[in-house]
């Protein structure tokens, strides 16, 4: 993807979560957590001529990942949460989130989380008095996070 002058737009995504990539199981409205963080630890010699730490690249981590979509009544996404539940480990998937251009043909930016699993749903607040969509929510956990550019 050539660099360009103006960001892109948040509004253009696609989450696979390592389904059938030609149905749409769960259209999400917003994906937020994307990141990582690497910890750092200081560490200074006894001896050290100058009275400073040294900084060591130590750990690092992928903070959870939430996906909030509309209820739809499709079972695919609880069937995964079900199976991580019941302690399977063929349910570790790779979720993929896909940023699109403008003509939602191109991908302009992906990232990639490894052995992701879901770590907690909440459903939708539901109300007689509203006339808001049943918003759902799922978070995901993963070991590692790639992108690609």
């Amino acid at each position: 993807m050539p660099f360009r002058e103006r960001p892109y737009s948040q509004f253009n995504f696609v989450v696979d979560f390592g389904t059938d990539p030609k149905s749409a199981q769960a259209g999400f409205q917003e994906v937020s957590g994307l990141g990582m963080e690497i910890t750092v630890a200081e560490y200074r010699n006894g001896n050290e001529g100058d009275n400073t730490a040294r900084k060591i690249t130590g750990t690092y981590k992928v903070p959870d990942v939430t996906c909030k979509r509309g209820v739809i009544g499709d079972s695919t996404l609880y069937d995964w949460l079900n199976d991580v539940r019941n302690g399977s480990q063929e349910a570790l998937r790779s979720v993929t989130i896909q940023l699109l251009s403008e003509d939602r043909a191109t991908v302009a930016q992906t990232w990639k989380l490894t052995n992701a699993r879901p770590i907690k749903y909440t459903g939708p607040q539901l109300s007689g008095k509203g006339t808001d969509v049943a918003i759902e929510e799922l978070v995901l956990a993963s070991e590692r996070l790639e992108m690609e550019f």
